[in-house]
């Protein structure tokens, strides 16, 4: 056997265990278990994707040549995965067409399989002609499928992220950074992978000169695994949830929103409820015996603001009266103790709140005469 393990086998090999064994871990995740099952079989998939490269530079090929058409790199189904785990954390469950979604990928599957019984004879002349014909045809399906199930996926993220104010307080905890860190760098993955398609088939590259794009493949594929188990177990709110104000009971007009929402102010800001960095507005409407619908309609008819709006308007009261007092504790241990789960979320709202960052604000209020 006269494989030799360089920087290039060696380089992929590595990536290939760490996201092998992430894989397996978000798959046995119990918490948002659909989500998190495709995108381990996202993972497995990009691990294929770079296989060929990784075997090849060790010479796998030379050693055994029957391993042509091996049918593990099956990048067409590289996009649809990435829709179907955005469908699946933002929606809890899978299109109705899913399986439809996954026909390219199938079929590029399936023609390798076959490709790989071929006689070995038979096989090198057929994989000079697939180079030459059927290879950029499958090149060209990759790069619209990128472009339109991203396109896709950023629509559908916008929409979540719109939704997201009206019933938390802190969607930066949610899919909205995440999400969107995850497709600017699959966009990226797609400008350089169909580039270098299209390049290759113009002016072939050669096999060491599509190395970069393996590695870049590789470092991806680790990015989403890592990210992808860092954020495993946040509480994504349902599509469902997100937008079911808009599809409640509809209320009665005679009543009196501005004085519902005034009552239901002083009753959570009396409680502290809003000191509970998870707290929802369906958990709100909970704690108040009522329904989100009606909960909503009083944020927003009774008050004029949303719901993220409304708790991190009472969390920055906190915050300001804490100042205000004289607490000698650190900014970020008050905003904490208030119900933000991050500083970035408080000077945010602070923001939004008072015009003025925190520390201009404690400034102030310490040293009232400075101020004027």
């Amino acid at each position: 056997m006269n494989l030799v393990l360089g920087w290039r086998s060696a380089s992929l090999l590595v990536a290939a265990a760490v996201l092998l064994c992430l894989a397996a871990a978000l798959a046995s995740n119990l918490r948002n278990r659909l989500a998190n099952r495709v995108l381990g079989a996202l993972i497995v998939t990009l691990v294929g994707v770079f296989t060929p490269w990784l075997i090849g530079f060790a010479g796998a090929y030379d050693q055994w040549p029957w391993l042509t058409f091996l049918p593990v790199a099956v990048p067409l189904l590289v996009p649809a995965l990435l829709r179907l785990y955005v469908e699946a954390l933002l929606k809890g469950a899978l299109p109705r067409h899913w399986r439809v979604m996954l026909v390219p990928g199938l079929i590029e599957f399936g023609f390798q399989a076959i490709s790989f019984c071929l006689p070995l004879d038979l096989k090198n002349r057929w994989a000079d002609i697939v180079g030459a014909t059927i290879s950029p045809l499958f090149a060209l399906a990759l790069i619209a499928s990128f472009a339109l199930h991203i396109a896709r996926s950023a629509a559908m993220l916008r929409e979540y992220r719109a939704g997201l104010a009206n019933v938390t307080g802190d969607e930066g905890r949610f899919a909205a950074r995440w999400l969107t860190q995850a497709l600017l760098a699959f966009a990226l993955l797609w400008i350089s992978w169909g580039g270098a398609l299209l390049w290759d088939w113009v002016s072939p590259l050669g096999y060491k000169g599509l190395m970069w794009l393996y590695l870049l493949i590789a470092a991806v594929a680790l990015f989403l695994a890592i990210e992808g188990w860092r954020h495993a177990n946040d509480p994504f709110p349902s599509w469902d949830t997100v937008f079911a104000a808009d599809t409640g009971l509809a209320p009665s007009p005679r009543r009196d929103w501005a004085q519902q929402a005034e009552e239901w102010a002083r009753e959570i800001e009396t409680a502290g409820w809003a000191t509970d960095p998870d707290l929802d507005l369906a958990r709100l409407a909970r704690l108040l015996g009522t329904n989100t619908s009606y909960l909503s309609r009083a944020l927003n008819e009774g008050l004029g603001v949303n719901f993220s709006s409304f708790v991190n308007g009472l969390r920055c009261k906190a915050v300001m009266a804490a100042l205000a007092a004289g607490d000698s504790r650190d900014v970020l241990t008050i905003t904490l103790d208030a119900g933000f789960s991050s500083k970035a979320s408080f000077n945010r709202a602070f923001l939004a709140c008072t015009g003025t960052t925190p520390s201009a604000w404690r400034k102030r209020v310490s040293d009232p005469g400075h101020a004027a």
